[in-house]
């Protein structure tokens, strides 16, 4: 990636969300996937690995990559035909991506998600921490809904939603959304050759959500109903979204580049976003005291470690709110637990490396991880 990159949207992010299309990733009419493309996507992607920053995939494509596989071609397809079509396709789109990635020697890892495992908070949790554990480890996750075992009233039903809700899982500071579309326009440019691109939206107002039209329309029901939608999750939780064009090969690099797109901007830091809700969105369930030492640890900063916690109260489950109490028993701190109650007092005096003795399992070392916890 070269060229005007430095003043791109993309350069100031850390951690990116890149979200693909199936229409971008799979051939319409025999469902055999765009290697050529695909390399080209890949190529940026390592361009921007190779800049110090992270990136996630969220992808389509499961469905129209397996159907005809299946001889599933020429109709609607029932329920169960499409979970079928997607069983198939998932194998077929995670050895392109393997096979892509593999040309930069990068590491893929596939995950399934469904609504609940991005809104249940202990299955949030586990999300969160399975892919943060990844991109510390180098390696590209790519995200895609679980078709296989979702139905129709249990689904995200397009992959903006899902690419939103992994970057607000994350605290990604960008998401992507190629599309074939280059960004957002008062007007259906597709009926209007005078519509007027709007690059930079810095409130979902009324106004803007309008311009995505009727969701009866074609324009609207393209995607930009959902788009405005995505950016509405991902900008709340301090995450910027950019609508880019990806019928081209090289999309990201075009982007760098100077291709036209619509940035939507978030008021808040991911950082900034998460504390906010941890802080304001939930009601503790439980209590866990400290001693001096544990208080004076967390002000400069640090996690809360099992070995700073002198009693546990409340019943409460992994990912629950507790507050955190000095001493005194003021309540200095609210944060996201990563034990149960139960587990929680057996651990709590000792220390970190003590725990699989303790529990029989190996968990977290850190009893609340600073990143999921509020200082009072």
């Amino acid at each position: 990636m070269t060229g005007r990159q430095n003043n791109s949207p993309l350069s100031e992010a850390r951690r990116i969300v890149v979200k693909i299309g199936s229409a971008l990733l799979v051939e319409d009419e025999t469902g055999a996937i765009r290697r050529d493309w695909l390399d080209a996507l890949v190529d940026d992607i390592a361009a921007l690995r190779a800049a110090g920053k992270q990136v996630l995939i969220v992808s389509s494509g499961a469905i129209a990559a397996g159907r005809r596989h299946l001889g599933l071609v020429g109709r609607e397809l029932r329920l169960e035909e499409k979970q079928a079509a997607a069983a198939t396709g998932q194998i077929r789109l995670a050895h392109a991506y393997e096979a892509s990635l593999a040309r930069h020697a990068i590491t893929v890892a596939q995950i399934l998600l469904s609504p609940d495992d991005t809104e249940e908070r202990r299955r949030h949790l586990n999300a969160r921490a399975t892919m943060t554990a990844l991109l510390g480890l180098g390696a590209v996750p790519v995200i895609n809904e679980n078709d296989t075992v979702a139905t129709a009233e249990i689904r995200f039903g397009d992959n903006d939603r899902l690419g939103a809700r992994v970057a607000q899982m994350v605290s990604a500071d960008c998401l992507v959304l190629l599309s074939d579309i280059d960004g957002l326009y008062e007007t259906d440019p597709r009926g209007n050759a005078g519509a007027i691109h709007i690059p930079e939206v810095k409130a979902l107002t009324g106004e803007i959500e309008a311009m995505a039209g009727p969701a009866t329309n074609s324009y609207a029901s393209g995607g930009m109903v959902t788009k405005i939608e995505a950016a509405r999750i991902s900008t709340a939780a301090g995450c910027r979204m950019i609508i880019a064009k990806g019928t081209e090969a090289n999309p990201l690099s075009a982007l760098a580049n100077g291709a036209r797109h619509t940035v939507f901007r978030a008021a808040a830091t991911p950082h900034t976003a998460r504390k906010a809700w941890i802080a304001g969105a939930l009601k503790p369930s439980g209590r866990v005291h400290l001693d001096a030492g544990a208080v004076k640890a967390l002000g400069s900063g640090k996690s809360l470690l099992p070995a700073g916690v002198s009693r546990v109260e409340g019943a409460f489950e992994r990912g629950d709110l507790v507050g955190v109490h000095d001493p005194d028993g003021r309540e200095i701190a609210r944060g996201l637990i990563a034990y149960s109650a139960g587990d929680a007092t057996r651990i709590s005096g000792h220390k970190s490396r003590e725990i699989e003795a303790i529990l029989g399992y190996r968990g977290r070392d850190e009893m609340i991880h600073r990143d999921d916890m509020v200082l009072s």
